[in-house]
């Protein structure tokens, strides 16, 4: 080669891969923290024909393992030890035939003092579901971003509304004053998608908040600003997909990086493939690897690299943004040795974290097997501390609009906790009455509040994490039946250009405020009540339409009635003697009505009482 042509062969080099020109070299995670519990970390470098080069870093206590090239030149893998440095920057420097073609300025970051003790979510907190695009538009010079593809259309009920991260940050008064302790937003990374990018479930950047919400700084002041309020922050993450405009997607690092098939392949949704012993090898393919929607694209967690790439992920954000918890997208779509490997990992990184799955089955017994330490016939432990109780969902959603009977009504409750024989840890279940992908309870305004009541009062009083769908406690309709859109809409309050608002007092109508007070009442009350925290549930079976259960610890005893008939009930107390027999009264905390003569006393018709004895 000519010392021309060798010259140019630089500077073409130098003029791709300058520190002047970093969008040419993309390195993933973009930066780390010293003092980590797992002192291995993986990089993902990309850049036009990365794979040529030669690696050096000189920092103390950064000690390259091993670089990896793959089939696509345009990447490389970065093994590094990192166990003995302290946080500061160091120089990555990629070389060419002894020639420098490029240098990549690396961050290592001090961690917050205790990050590794942060506290997780548990039965003591009430989590409050929220759709960020429908919550509250806190910020209009985001609602159309150059660069991102769908633009805003509040007309469109599948379009984007314009709500974003500043939006929860200006109502976290709202939270506090309603006596939730805990946010849950459905995702805020990266959708740049055509359309339904509103919802957040096809990612296209893992480690980018979307602009449309705000940015990556923002959502880090939305936790900052949510834990000075004693508020607690849950992430949602989806590691089965990405979304087909991700940037990876035309340039992927290796074929196998995808689950892909000769053409396009849609998972069957057999969730019980996962563990029954009968599944044909074909069914449990087509589930795992077959694509959730055809926007997308399934990753391949059996690929080490994926795997490890969404393993740091996810403890990136943790990291960065000081977060309470994870609620996994999908959880048992992915590779399900894969998903215990990633709930190990955060764990062993974050003993006291908390992650719940997506377990969405219709039996007890289909969702226990999620659970970490379930005692599986086929060995598998998911590691997995939080599944979510869908199959009490099901039940609370017809309990309360049928007559009493030997399984039907409030049957159907005690039936499904009777199940709880089959969890390794029934305080771990995640339990609520609606979400973004179901119907909502009160889904219009034919229904009576009574049956409302009657629902918050048993999910906010039985074992389990409670969670809250947003606009529950405004009465905010949504039927599944005219699509998902509809089940989450606008809160009414949340645009300058609303009507009228429902985050004040004001703004609610009296029915409104009703079941808003009612709501807020029992939420305040459980911050304290250290019965329904870590106390035991002892439950009798259900008899002319009433439904008795106590939650009890050495602390606390509380008596939970509730009246699913149209008729007033006499409780008569020598029933519950083991209990009562203890205690001459009470107090109903709904009512704040004393209850003097625990031997003798009646219940309204369609109503509860929460009555903590004395």
């Amino acid at each position: 080669m000519s010392r021309l042509r060798l010259a140019l062969l630089i500077l073409t080099c130098n003029a791709l891969f300058s520190s002047q020109a970093q969008t040419h070299i993309r390195v993933e995670p973009p930066n780390w923290w010293a003092g980590m519990r797992n002192t291995e970390l993986q990089l993902m470098v990309y850049g036009e024909n990365i794979a040529n080069c030669n690696v050096d870093i000189s920092y103390p206590g950064v000690r390259i393992i091993s670089i990896v090239s793959v089939e696509n030149p345009n990447y490389l893998f970065i093994n590094l030890n990192i166990g003995n440095a302290t946080s500061g920057k160091f120089e990555i420097v990629f070389t060419k035939n002894n020639e420098k073609i490029a240098t990549y300025t690396y961050q290592l970051l001090e961690r917050i003092q205790g990050s590794s003790m942060r506290k997780g979510f548990d039965a003591s907190d009430v989590i409050y579901l929220l759709y960020p695009d429908r919550f509250s538009n806190g910020d209009t010079s985001n609602d159309e971003v150059s660069g991102m593809i769908e633009g805003l259309n509040r007309a469109d009920m599948h379009g984007r509304h314009g709500g974003d991260i500043q939006g929860v940050i200006n109502q976290l008064d709202y939270f506090n004053k309603l006596g939730v302790t805990t946010l849950w937003l459905n995702p805020v990374l990266e959708n740049n998608q055509p359309s339904w990018s509103y919802h957040g479930y096809a990612i296209t950047d893992f480690y980018r908040i979307d602009p449309r919400f705000g940015n990556n700084e923002l959502y880090r002041v939305l936790v900052e600003k949510a834990h000075s309020k004693g508020l607690k922050v849950i992430k949602d993450l989806v590691f089965n997909h990405s979304g087909r405009g991700h940037w990876w997607i035309n340039d992927l690092p290796m074929n196998d990086w995808l689950n892909q098939w000769e053409s396009y392949t849609q998972s069957n949704y057999r969730q019980l493939t996962s563990f029954d012993p009968h599944a044909s090898a074909s069914d449990t393919k087509h589930m795992v690897k077959g694509w959730f929607d055809w926007q997308m694209p399934d990753l391949n967690q059996k690929n080490p690299f994926v795997a490890r790439y969404l393993i740091q992920n996810s403890i990136w954000w943790v990291e960065y943004a000081n977060l309470n918890g994870f609620r996994m997208d999908t959880h048992p779509y992915c590779d399900k040795q894969f998903m215990a490997q990633w709930c190990d990992a955060v764990m062993h990184e974050y003993p006291h974290f908390s992650i719940v799955g997506e377990t969405w089955f219709n039996h007890p017994l289909w969702v226990s097997y999620w659970q970490k330490d379930a005692p599986n016939i086929d060995g598998y432990n998911s590691n997995l501390p939080i599944v979510m109780d869908f199959p009490l969902m099901n039940a609370i959603n017809k309990a309360f609009d049928e007559e009493d009977g030997w399984e039907t009504g409030l049957a159907r409750l005690y039936e499904v906790l009777a199940h709880d024989f089959a969890y390794p840890n029934w305080n771990n279940l995640l339990v609520f009455i609606d979400n973004h992908d179901k119907g909502r309870f009160h889904r219009d305004s034919s229904l009576e509040i009574t049956r409302l009541k009657l629902a918050l009062t048993f999910l906010l009083t039985t074992r389990g994490i409670s969670q809250l769908y947003y606009g529950t406690e405004i009465l905010l309709p949504g039927d599944d039946a005219r699509g998902h859109g509809d089940i989450r809409r606008d809160f009414p309050g949340g645009w300058i250009d609303d009507a009228e608002s429902k985050f004040t007092v004001q703004g609610r109508s009296a029915k409104e405020n009703e079941i808003w007070d009612y709501t807020s009442n029992l939420l305040h009350w459980r911050k304290g009540a250290n019965a329904i925290h870590n106390g035991d549930l002892t439950h009798f079976n259900p008899e002319n339409g009433v439904y008795i259960y106590f939650r009890h610890s050495n602390q606390q005893t509380v008596m939970v009635l509730i009246n699913n008939s149209h008729e007033s009930r006499e409780i008569v107390g020598s029933r519950y003697n083991e209990f009562l027999a203890k205690f001459s009264g009470g107090v109903d905390i709904i009512t704040g009505n004393s209850i003097d003569n625990l031997n003798k006393f009646y219940i309204l018709p369609r109503s509860a009482m929460v009555i903590e004895l004395d």
